[in-house]
């Protein structure tokens, strides 16, 4: 298994994520139904076979590692002038993590299960939270 991490370029928090992401799949005419959300990227994974089904995508929100959502499945789209693409069907559920700083990159890296930031526990409250995320600026955490 293989997770795989990617930048929420011009997203400033996860709530505007969550905002942004239910308008975005429209755009695109992705339509997989209502319980799920895409992801529209360029590449498929080489990888794609250890993803489906049991791997997350992590993203990185200002710097850091803030959420993930489960990875159901993917799926090659060609738009109307013969481009490929791969669209990442995700789950709906934001699983917020214990946040993790990360430095801008392109693109999407893989992310090995044991590197992975652990979920935040259901007992965090929104204190722990933004102490967690402040820590993570500082590189302390």
């Amino acid at each position: 298994m293989i997770h795989m991490v990617k930048l929420c370029v011009g997203v400033s928090s996860l709530e505007e994520l969550e905002s942004y992401r239910d308008e975005r799949a429209h755009w695109w005419g992705a339509d997989y139904g209502e319980d799920v959300h895409v992801h529209r990227t360029r590449m498929r994974p080489k990888r794609a076979e250890e993803m489906e089904g049991i791997s997350s995508i992590y993203w990185v929100i200002a710097g850091a590692i803030v959420c993930r959502q489960p990875i159901l499945r993917l799926a090659q789209y060609t738009d109307e002038e013969g481009k490929d693409y791969c669209d990442i069907i995700m789950s709906p559920d934001m699983v917020r993590t214990v946040p993790y700083p990360k430095r801008p990159f392109q693109g999407w890296r893989y992310l090995r299960p044991e590197d992975a930031p652990p979920d935040l526990g259901a007992n965090e409250n929104a204190d722990s939270l933004a102490l967690a995320a402040d820590l993570a600026k500082l590189g302390l955490i």
